[in-house]
């Protein structure tokens, strides 16, 4: 797994020092967690488990399942609380994937609620005096797509819940007109966007203090009209937030503003239930979200993977991580053919194909990397998990794309508003908000929904799911879900220490492996003697776990990010 020391490899390891600012964009600094209660990490249970970003979150989520609720219920529960809680990654004004499991019918179900390009919207929305803004996709109402997340919850919960949308929302309405603690990463988050949030009415009543101060770690605040909102939304939030008063607000705002969305926008919006895709890995099943989720590449990595002897190699050994890092970068090469297939002809069959599999462990072995593969994006998101007493499961992401989105807010109805805009390719070569260029697939086109690094996945041996995973952070995603997956099915550590252990990434271009602070000096050492240059940040990502046996369910939240894991 040597890498050949090619003249172009070098010339592209002397471009990393180029690119300080896209690093320091997406792997910025995360705060440590010690206000945080460790015991809320991770947990067991023997009727349900809730994995999530916020441990107000996953209490909702479980007070849901104690109710009677399945799977389904509690994770819509916990994605309106955790749009609460952790309002900087994610609510009712962005959009998401949802995979769910029922064990009654041995039957998987994808549910891609993503958001959309405004129908306005064109290729050359961003262009200035012929020239393009990147500014203009990352802040600001052009960078505003039409939400998903309310018509995405509202059709799992009328074609598998078993509760009405007020039962379900009544412990996020609760959250948010009784107050909450903010969380020290949410503090956190708050204090680096200060400025801006200050500038828009509606997000500085509730994240700023009336002496222009940013709310702090362990202080509660308010989303009073957020609550008032998820109150009017009644049993059918659909009809209210699509076609009803609230859309009518929503319309009323984009207009007076120069926003793009309008009443055909939200009334024509549709999630849209398709087929996960799938592929074996030793034995197991891996269940995914296909495009324009990144499900499909992760799977190519695990494909790429199933040949070799992991387990005999050691959790994180320089061997390993060598073989981890040849993979991530063919994977990540793969990723620019995946898009909106209503769009573009993603080839999923044949991405998936053990010849197309087997080309691609082929130049993984010998380092045959194009070098100018393109790269990922989004930010700004959260991933739940939940199990239930009858072998229900659902893996959840959601995002409202960078961190608060577009930095602006329907200040009447308590809604923050997605950037996710900026996950379109606006022009051909232009980086986004992580210093990232585009590629034509994915292009924007009016109704259009963003690739997405969200990857939500299932295992399941013998036709009974094992575990499920999900994460937030960008293409960190990608390479996050994959390595906590190989820490349980191949090492076979628990929920938490497949969370805990230290992770890389690797995304083709710029061609540069990053590393966690917390990975053994000795291997960082080992892997720049493998000729690989490293660059060493905090933390990578946050991805949450959970594994499941008859009556034993096991799960943990990323303390990188914080939030819990609660069962009962």
């Amino acid at each position: 797994m040597r890498p050949s020391p090619s003249p172009d490899s070098r010339l592209i390891l002397h471009r990393v020092t180029l690119l300080i600012a896209f690093f320091a964009a997406i792997f910025s600094p995360v705060p440590s967690f010690a206000a945080d209660s460790p015991a809320n990490r991770s947990a067991a249970g023997t009727h349900g488990m809730v994995v999530s970003e916020s441990d107000d979150a996953a209490h909702a989520g479980v007070e849901i399942l104690k109710q009677g609720g399945n799977a389904v219920d509690a994770a819509v529960a916990t994605a309106l609380a955790v749009g609460v809680a952790n309002p900087a990654s994610c609510g009712i004004g962005g959009g998401g994937f949802m995979l769910i499991y029922l064990a009654k019918k041995h039957a998987f179900y994808a549910l891609d609620y993503r958001e959309t390009a405004p129908l306005m919207a064109h290729p050359d929305m961003y262009l200035r005096n012929g020239k393009p803004d990147p500014s203009l996709s990352k802040d600001g109402i052009l960078a505003v797509a039409v939400p998903g997340e309310i018509a995405g919850i509202d059709a799992a919960l009328r074609r598998f819940g078993t509760m009405k949308f007020q039962q379900i929302a009544a412990p996020a309405e609760k959250l948010a007109d009784n107050g909450f603690a903010v969380n020290p990463h949410l503090a956190d988050e708050i204090a680096h966007t200060l400025p801006k949030l200050s500038a828009d009415p509606g997000m500085r009543e509730v994240f700023v203090k009336p002496d222009g101060s940013p709310a702090k770690a362990g202080e509660t605040i308010y989303a009073k009209k957020l609550a008032a909102t998820l109150k009017k939304l009644g049993d059918d939030p659909v009809a209210n937030f699509y076609h009803g008063e609230i859309a009518a607000q929503i319309v009323s705002f984009m207009k007076e503003h120069g926003g793009l969305i309008t009443a055909n926008d939200l009334t024509n919006y549709r999630p849209i239930w398709r087929n996960p895709i799938k592929r074996q890995y030793r034995g197991y099943e891996v269940y995914a979200m296909p495009p324009p989720s990144s499900g499909g590449v992760v799977l190519e990595m695990l494909g790429m993977l199933d040949t070799g002897q992991l387990a005999g190699l050691g959790v994180n050994s320089p061997p390993y991580l060598a073989r981890l890092i040849e993979v991530m970068r063919q994977g990540f090469i793969d990723r620019a053919q995946y898009a909106d297939p209503a769009f573009v002809g993603v080839e999923i069959g044949k991405l998936l194909s053990d010849q197309h599999i087997a080309e691609l462990r082929e130049r993984a072995l010998h380092r045959k990397a194009p070098a100018d593969a393109p790269a990922a994006h989004d930010h700004g998101t959260t991933n739940l998990l939940v199990a239930d007493k009858d072998g229900n499961v659902v893996a959840l992401t959601t995002t409202t794309n960078t961190v608060f989105g577009a930095l602006m807010s329907v200040p009447s109805l308590g809604l923050l508003l997605n950037d996710e805009m900026d996950d379109f390719a606006i022009a051909p070569g232009v980086p986004n908000a992580y210093h990232l260029a585009g590629e034509r697939a994915n292009e924007i086109r009016p109704g259009k929904r963003p690739l997405s690094s969200m990857t939500p996945i299932i295992v399941t041996k013998n036709d009974r799911p094992v575990m499920t995973t999900g994460g937030s952070g960008g293409p960190t995603i990608i390479s996050g879900v994959l390595q906590v997956t190989l820490n349980i099915l191949d090492f076979h550590l628990d929920a938490a220490q497949a969370v805990d252990e230290p992770r890389i990434h690797e995304q083709a271009v710029p061609d540069v492996v990053i590393v966690e602070e917390a990975m053994p000096a000795a291997t960082r050492t080992a892997l720049e003697q493998m000729g690989y240059k490293l660059r060493l940040v905090p933390s990578l990502g946050a991805v949450g776990a959970l594994t499941m046996e008859p009556g034993n369910y096991r799960g943990a939240s990323d303390q990188r990010k914080g939030g819990g894991a609660v069962g009962y």
